[in-house]
């Protein structure tokens, strides 16, 4: 108990020491807008958010898929996962997942997620209103994840995924990768989590364009996906029949913008009703987020619905819903 409680006090004290401190500065603030795919850095899982996305060291359920495949052995039933993104400017980001496990310690599972505008008039210089055409913007990810419990306490995960994003005559395509593990260090539910997405090689979109002066335009500039590394740690501080409470922290460096700290929490009543809450410090586009959950059964499956918001300073607030359904993994 005295080990927990040392654990939490040292997480909480971070913040502000973190702050005061400026231990991250905006170092890698230049490197904005030169990564491609951005879709892929949104969160898909209302859970996750709602806790700031401080998840990779806390991933136990079927949303590991996106933010942590190797928590895809911390539980054991089938499953399959759903959620819905209100994003900006009318676009609406959807995702669906899927997990089977077998062998006692393996589990693989299939993520698709799908970024989507409203149909868009074509426009040129000379026909500002529209030339009577219309185009569409569309995101579309499909990863296949493998997971294994190696030890008690150390698993694996890794997922490959083909990306695509289509904007008008062009389109931009590749194959994609992430690597994750996950460790419980023994002191108390303390564990730690590690990740790096969306990794592979620089792409450039194929497809030519026609200028308003006639001539046609097919080679452009290749640029890198948008490769993440995440380390993150968590643990209970309180833990018992009728309340837990998580609490985590993440560390993030990314490829295309400044190292940044996540913070977590969610607080379950009877693992029935959930509350969360999470803050992101160095990040210029967001800072807090919250959320809430219930558990349900539904026939012979565990239902999970979750909802969060995000505040994104300039754009103002996101709604994210998910759905899990988890099934009797009969054997």
């Amino acid at each position: 108990m005295k080990t927990k409680i040392l654990l939490t006090l040292l997480l909480i004290s971070l913040m502000p020491a973190i702050a005061a401190a400026q231990l991250f500065p905006n170092l890698g603030g230049q490197r904005t807008g030169t990564t491609s795919l951005q879709f892929l850095k949104i969160g898909t899982s209302a859970r996750a958010t709602g806790m700031g996305e401080s998840f990779v060291a806390v991933s136990d359920d079927i949303t590991s898929l996106h933010y942590n495949p190797s928590g895809l052995v911390a539980f054991e039933n089938n499953g399959i996962t759903a959620s819905y993104t209100q994003w900006f400017v009318d676009t609406k980001l959807a995702n669906f997942g899927a997990v089977y496990h077998f062998g006692g310690s393996n589990a693989v599972g299939l993520n698709i997620t799908s970024l989507q505008t409203e149909d868009m008039k074509v426009t040129t210089e000379y026909q500002p209103g529209g030339t009577g055409e219309f185009f569409r913007f569309s995101d579309l990810n499909i990863g296949l994840s493998y997971a294994r419990q190696m030890t008690d306490q150390f698993s694996f995960g890794a997922t490959r995924k083909y990306v695509r994003e289509d904007l008008g005559e062009l389109k931009i395509d590749g194959i994609l990768g992430d690597i994750a593990t996950s460790y419980r260090t023994g002191l108390g539910t303390s564990r730690f989590g590690i990740m790096i997405s969306n990794f592979g090689g620089q792409l450039s979109p194929s497809g030519s364009v026609t200028l308003v002066s006639g001539s046609t335009v097919n080679s452009f500039q290749k640029f890198p996906p948008p490769t993440l590394f995440q380390l993150g740690f968590a643990i209970e501080p309180i833990l018992n029949k009728e309340n837990r409470l998580t609490t985590s922290v993440q560390l993030n460096s990314p490829t295309d913008n400044a190292e940044n700290l996540n913070f977590g929490f969610e607080y379950a009543f009877k693992e029935f009703l959930f509350f969360r809450g999470g803050y992101k410090l160095n990040v210029d586009s967001e800072n807090f987020s919250a959320g809430v959950g219930a558990k349900t059964v539904i026939s012979f499956a565990h239902a999970n619905f979750d909802y969060s918001l995000a505040n994104y300073k300039e754009l103002g607030i996101s709604h994210r819903f998910t759905l899990n359904i988890l099934f009797p993994n009969f054997k």
